[in-house]
């Protein structure tokens, strides 16, 4: 079971419904992001160490309170997470190093990859990396190359959209996003 508190077991269902919903969806996105990254694996130079991309990030409730349940299991099971104590970067950045890599959000799952997605003049836009695909030709760039960024994001956005409808231990807004340090400070 995702969540943890035994005496909510009806809101307790739902939420698994969510976060299996929400583990489906990463799912998704860890097997494209595989694929990209063995496509573009000669010019991209994403390494362990390599940290250009860790910031405090805001992220949308549904993965706040999953990742939450899953730092939550590890740390009942004797693991420790350890986090940098510092307020500039990302929390869990250790010695340039994610110490909640298997559980990071899914902003952090696809950064060093080719995003398309549309602008707000509803142009198609293409993100990548300042170290990433430096000799690269960008006009070899295609929907088929590149991670859908729009795609998914509709898909997260929809996930959450129903996950704060039942939740009831806050109210959230739809637009509404938790910074990944809220997340340390639930540890302590």
């Amino acid at each position: 079971m995702y969540f943890t508190l035994a005496s909510k077991n009806n809101r307790m269902e739902a939420y698994n419904e969510h976060f299996s919903a929400y583990k489906e969806l990463r799912s998704t996105i860890d097997t494209v992001a595989d694929t990209l990254s063995a496509i573009h694996k000669h010019h991209m130079k994403c390494k362990k160490g390599c940290d250009l991309c860790c910031m405090d990030y805001a992220i949308l409730p549904i993965e706040f309170h999953f990742i939450q349940n899953e730092i939550n299991a590890e740390m009942n099971m004797g693991k420790t997470i350890k986090t940098s104590g510092k307020s500039d970067g990302c929390i869990f950045l250790k010695n340039n190093s994610c110490t909640i890599y298997k559980h990071r959000p899914v902003i952090c799952r696809t950064h060093g990859l080719p995003l398309l997605y549309t602008n707000d003049d509803y142009e198609w836009e293409l993100s990548t990396c300042e170290l990433n695909f430096r000799k690269y030709d960008y006009g070899r760039f295609t929907p088929d190359n590149t991670f859908p960024q729009d795609k998914i994001n509709s898909r997260l956005f929809m996930l959450n959209k129903k996950f704060i409808t039942e939740f009831r231990e806050k109210k959230y807004d739809e637009p509404e996003r938790i910074p990944l340090k809220k997340l340390a400070e639930q540890m302590l």
